[in-house]
């Protein structure tokens, strides 16, 4: 008959002492290669960058004596910078509501169609997966051209969708919600999918009809997805340049020019590194401030539902 001997009890550490953990213990020898590629590619350039906005330093990389917050100092004082950011917040506010708007809709729509749903998909969709470059020279090339444009020609008008100072900014927003609304659009559809049926089947025999089910079912079990979308919406909209400098080059008269694409101009036209890193910083700081705010807004809300 075999005994089986009971293995003794590791003793405790002395007091004092330090336990000493293997590389591995915590995972850090997994996560170093990421590490190495997050500071290299994200916490370097961001240190490099606050370094080069206190600095005088053109694109050559010489004339980098420090300069302390002048850089800073100008860009508050300079007319043209509030033009751009005064431009980006209302792109930022002409384009969030419709892109989510716009986004619940079509998944709604497509989620209760019982035919081609593929192909509904791949119409909203589609124009997400396009190139910037692509967009723009469709838009300019075949939509807005004064005279033979598919908008002027179909409503039979003649405006100059990029050449009016005071629709120029439109024709930017418009642009973007027909390339941009896909990936909203996406997401709400995913959610959408997620949510148990069996709740709608319990609505039903409630007797709650389609709008009570939209309201009390649908509505409240998307806030997440909704809250998601609009910082998401928010960021992108207020870092926007491709398709402004494609298309209208920040015109006409600077109406259309963004943050961004004043950093650009600066930093690569007027070799001003140093300043353009200023610039880019309080656009930073901007960013910080609404994604913060949004965030607490929504935590507050979730609390109170809750």
């Amino acid at each position: 008959m075999a005994t089986t001997v009971a293995a003794p009890a590791a003793a405790p550490p002395a007091a004092g002492t330090k336990v000493r953990h293997a590389w591995t213990q915590h995972g850090l020898l997994f996560v170093v290669p990421f590490l190495a590629v997050y500071v290299a590619f994200l916490v370097w350039p961001v240190i490099l960058g606050v370094r080069m906005s206190l600095s005088s330093v053109n694109i050559a990389g010489t004339n980098d004596g420090f300069v302390g917050f002048a850089n800073y100092a100008e860009a508050f004082r300079a007319p043209l910078m509030w033009r751009s950011l005064w431009n980006t917040l209302v792109f930022t506010a002409l384009s969030t509501v419709p892109l989510v708007l716009l986004g619940l809709g079509f998944a709604l729509l497509v989620h209760h169609l019982r035919f081609v749903q593929w192909l509904w998909r791949l119409s909203f969709f589609g124009p997400f997966l396009l190139p910037s470059a692509v967009v723009s020279l469709l838009w300019l090339q075949m939509i807005y051209p004064p005279g033979y444009g598919l908008i002027n020609g179909t409503l039979g008008i003649d405006v100059l969708w990029l050449g009016d100072p005071s629709v120029a900014m439109w024709a930017m927003v418009l642009t973007t919600v027909w390339w941009t609304v896909g990936f909203n659009f996406l997401l709400y559809l995913a959610a959408l999918q997620s949510i148990p049926q069996h709740l709608y089947e319990a609505a039903a025999i409630d007797g709650a009809n389609a709008w009570n089910r939209l309201r009390s079912i649908t509505l409240p079990m998307l806030g997440r997805t909704t809250a998601l979308i609009v910082v998401l919406q928010l960021l992108a909209s207020l870092k926007v340049f491709d398709q402004i400098y494609l298309m209208t080059g920040g015109g006409p008269q600077d109406s259309t020019r963004s943050i961004i694409e004043y950093a650009y101009d600066t930093g690569f036209t007027g070799y001003r590194i140093g300043y353009a890193s200023a610039v880019s910083y309080i656009l930073f700081a901007i960013i910080v401030v609404v994604s913060l705010a949004q965030l607490r807004l929504f935590r507050k809300r979730a609390e109170g539902s809750s």
